[in-house]
């Protein structure tokens, strides 16, 4: 397990400075349905010298997900823009927290690049949130998807953008883009929000969504929560109406992890026969398309996805 205040070699800033003085919580021993195989297969290896020779930031890595031998060894990888520093502090989150670098006017053609030589036909952008930003990246969002649009025509492009809070015009600016699908996460229920993910704010995240589409109602939109966090099922619930109630097409639910001692604690393992209840009452409310497993990440299987929620639209067309 990572040490919180562990130095990168090419980085002598502490990861995670405002975990530092927290108290260590217990970590719990993952149940047989968490596990997962290690990476290390020569596809594996070679999406990741991509990666590397294009010197670019994978949420993969950042976040530590445990899908990243599956994910890579398909050579899929979602790209983490505008750096590996985020301005945030959320409790569950392994990605680093500080004052970020300035933007690299290169990136949106390196992402390109790598897009290119992958060889994809659906590609997952995400990134750290920048509010010391004017626009919180939402044009360097933008110069992304125009840059892929012109290296790969046919690559379609999945969004996972951070809240744009208090960043007037900015959401505008990245669906003028079109992205095929704009995924913005709640994370969690509203009620751990002061804990678990404190500078944001949960009815503001249901609002960016339902605007997507009233900007363009032919994006795809989408959204996903971990679970295990202290939530309670009436709240789950509760939260699958209020994106419905935003038109969002897409939920995605999967078992929070706890990367480290300092980050918020798992408060319990949910088995997978609840997650398929999960799944079960979601399309009862509407939504186009649903995965609920403990392994569910937001880009988990997102070109399968893309295609499964194409589909779904115009079985939904024709029955109209």
């Amino acid at each position: 397990m990572a040490v919180v205040l562990d130095l990168l070699a090419r980085d002598q800033r502490p990861r995670h400075p405002e975990k530092a003085k927290r108290p260590d919580s217990p970590v719990q021993r993952k149940p047989d349905w968490i596990r997962v195989k290690a990476p290390g297969s020569a596809k594996w290896a070679e999406t990741n010298r991509i990666v590397r020779e294009n010197k670019l930031v994978t949420v993969c890595e950042e976040a530590g997900c445990p899908n990243i031998g599956e994910c890579w060894e398909k050579k899929h990888a979602t790209f983490m823009i505008m750096g590996d520093t985020c301005t945030r502090a959320c409790a569950f989150c392994n990605v680093r927290t500080g004052l970020p670098e300035a933007l690299d006017a290169e990136e949106p053609a390196k992402v390109a690049d790598a897009v290119a030589k992958l060889g994809l036909s659906h590609v997952v952008i995400t990134s750290v949130d920048r509010d010391d930003l004017p626009d919180g990246g939402a044009a360097h969002f933008a110069e992304v998807i125009r840059c892929i649009r012109e290296r790969s025509p046919a690559t379609t492009i999945e969004i996972l953008t951070p809240d744009f809070l208090r960043k007037p015009g900015a959401l505008e600016v990245v669906v003028q883009a079109k992205p095929d699908v704009f995924n913005h996460n709640l994370e969690t229920v509203p009620s751990k929000y002061l804990t678990v993910r404190p500078g944001a704010r949960y009815f503001h995240s249901i609002r960016l969504l339902q605007r997507v589409k009233e900007l363009d109602p032919d994006i795809f939109t989408k959204s996903g929560i971990m679970v295990g966090l202290g939530e309670e099922r009436n709240e789950v619930l509760q939260l699958m109406d209020d994106l419905r109630s935003a038109e969002v097409d897409f939920l995605t639910i999967g078992q929070y992890l706890q990367p480290t001692r300092k980050h918020h604690p798992v408060i319990r393992f949910v088995p997978p026969d609840e997650f398929k209840a999960f799944e079960t009452s979601a399309y009862s409310k509407g939504f186009h398309l649903v995965s609920a497993t403990p392994l569910t990440r937001s880009s988990h299987h997102a070109g399968e996805d893309f295609q499964r929620l194409r589909e779904a639209r115009r079985r939904a067309a024709a029955t109209a």
